[in-house]
């Protein structure tokens, strides 16, 4: 049963809901609660437990009723706690542009948004149709907005819904930020939702939007740069399939083979459990595609598309490479060609990045993960994280793009087959140039959070002395140092192991990220030292495995 005061905020809730369906859905979940339905109570408890947070990632969680669910009440006082934030900031009449994916409710929720942000004296420019997250990005600016927002998940399951963040800067929000946003937005949500002001006196942007960002990757490609490449390309049933033709057309790379089961924006995900290029499986209809196309490459960007993944033979047989291998291929492409600038990866990703920029004379840095860290360096380069994220033009969009990075992978691998290479002969000469850097990762998802704090204290309070056989030394992340702002984490390092630990900052996982270093000679040395560093690999992350008893 639900008991009075529970039932008292239900109610509320559902009087003030301006969505028929999530107020019907509530309905539902109350007369089964009511019914003796414990499924139904247990929703219904979380769901109205406490607000969902609001982050440097902006908002994130399922769709449904409730303060701890994505839905237009939510949502529509997180616009309102924006726009009061940068009112108080001076930016009254500021251009904030407003994108959306092909999520369900995401153009309601964006035009939610740009209501309440033109109901408070900004300008809103939202987007005409759903436009993959890094073109919104380039939007800020192009248009030169003092804020703007995109409503994705991103790559998560179907039934979640996000609200993003960026500033005038371009970048991802960071603390203080976050916090003094969400003060504005708690201060909305006790207010009823009937007194934020709504305004469609607004503009929407989109072809002019598109063309330029369009141009600016074309721009990216030499005139000379080699061009012959057969390849295969996968939407993930997101949005980026539309701006990947109208780039690869200006470029002058010939038109891929295309997945046709995922091109198309489908809400639903239908051909994978998890839309995301990581994810076991995901890339499996690419990968058949590839083999009965005779590929070169195959590359896939995740729903939103601001992340890139790509798939080559190695070893003679087809696989997914890395998000660490393709950030050093691409890095490794812009040292050659004399990018100037930092270059910059987060802590959990690959130390090879590092030790390549040192040999350059280039200067590198280490973030906290996340791209609204690896975004804000100064003078970016180029800056990855493992996840499969890249930001290989910063002035532009400093933000991971994983549109411009096809571009960038496209000219990589045409360039390699016109010299007769392949994409593994680059990594077997990364290799012998500055040593073998084998990265993997252990992640375990789980049903309850407090099973990841409870991890997390184990391994700070009884740490791994030895991995695979090596002494390691522990390293609180927490307590920062400074070159690192303190992050939920702990790295164990020894002489060629090297393991981080952390929480997930957008799923209910915890994440180990490995990598074994071992020096290179030739190219039998380079066949011995795989072998040997795939055998470590393995005993770290039984090591690992057992350290945080999950």
């Amino acid at each position: 049963m639900i008991d009075a005061a529970l039932r008292s905020r239900l109610t509320a809730w559902r009087d003030q809901d301006p969505d028929m369906a999530t107020a019907a859905a509530l309905d539902d979940l109350l007369a089964r609660a009511d019914a003796g339905d414990a499924d139904a109570a247990a929703e219904l408890a979380e769901a109205f437990a406490g607000p969902l947070t609001f982050g440097t990632a902006g908002l994130r969680g399922a769709l449904g009723p409730g303060p701890a669910r994505m839905n237009r009440v939510v949502v529509s006082q997180a616009a309102a706690g924006l726009a009061a934030y940068l009112l108080e900031r001076g930016f009254a009449g500021g251009r904030v542009i407003v994108g959306y994916d092909a999520r369900y409710n995401s153009e309601r929720f964006a035009t939610d948004t740009a209501e309440i942000l033109a109901g408070a004296g900004l300008l809103p420019l939202l987007c005409s149709r759903a436009l993959p997250t890094p073109v919104v990005a380039f939007g800020i600016g192009h248009f030169e907005c003092v804020a703007g927002v995109v409503v994705t998940a991103s790559h998560n399951p179907p039934q979640d819904n996000g609200y993003k963040v960026y500033l005038g800067d371009g970048s991802q929000i960071v603390p203080p930020a976050d916090a003094d946003i969400a003060v504005r937005i708690s201060a909305a949500a006790a207010a009823p939702l009937a007194d934020i002001a709504r305004s469609d006196d607004y503009p929407l942007v989109g072809d002019e939007l598109v063309d330029a960002y369009v141009a600016r990757a074309a721009a990216l490609v030499p005139a000379d740069a080699p061009r012959e490449l057969t390849w295969v390309y996968t939407a993930m049933h997101g949005v980026g399939a539309a701006v990947v033709d109208q780039v690869v057309a200006a470029t002058g790379f010939p038109q891929p083979h295309r997945v046709s089961e995922q091109i198309e924006p489908d809400p639903a995900f239908p051909t994978v459990p998890f839309p995301n290029p990581e994810e076991p499986g995901a890339i499996d209809l690419a990968l058949t595609l590839a083999r009965r196309s005779g590929a070169d490459l195959a590359i896939a960007n995740d729903p939103d598309a601001d992340r890139c993944a790509a798939a080559a033979v190695i070893g003679g047989q087809w696989r997914m490479l890395s998000g660490d291998e393709l950030g050093t291929l691409l890095a490794d492409e812009a040292l050659r060609s004399g990018v100037a600038g930092t270059y910059a990866c987060s802590v959990v990703s690959s130390t090879l990045l590092g030790t390549m920029a040192a040999a350059h004379g280039r200067p590198f840095t280490t973030t906290l993960t996340g791209f609204k860290w690896i975004g804000r360096v100064p003078d970016l380069a180029f800056g990855y994280e493992e996840a499969i994220g890249y930001c290989t033009d910063a002035a532009a969009v400093p933000d991971k793009d994983g549109i411009t990075t096809l571009v960038r992978l496209l000219t990589l691998a045409a360039g390699l087959k016109a010299t007769g290479q392949t994409i593994a002969d680059r990594l077997d000469e990364i290799a012998r140039t500055y040593g073998l850097h084998l990265t993997s990762q252990l992640a375990f998802r789980v049903t309850e959070l407090r099973l990841i704090a409870e991890a997390m204290a184990r391994v700070r309070t009884n740490p791994p002395v030895v991995l695979a056989g090596e002494p390691v030394r522990a390293v609180d992340l927490a307590i920062g140092s400074a070159d690192l702002p303190p992050t939920d984490g702990m790295l164990f390092e020894g002489t060629s192991v090297r393991v981080v630990v952390r929480p997930s900052g957008t799923e209910p996982k915890l994440k180990c990220y490995l990598q074994v270093k071992l020096g290179v000679a030739d190219s039998q040395d380079l066949a011995a030292a795989r072998s040997r560093a795939g055998e470590l690999m393995s005993r770290a992350r039984a090591d690992m495995a057992a350290a945080l008893g999950l």
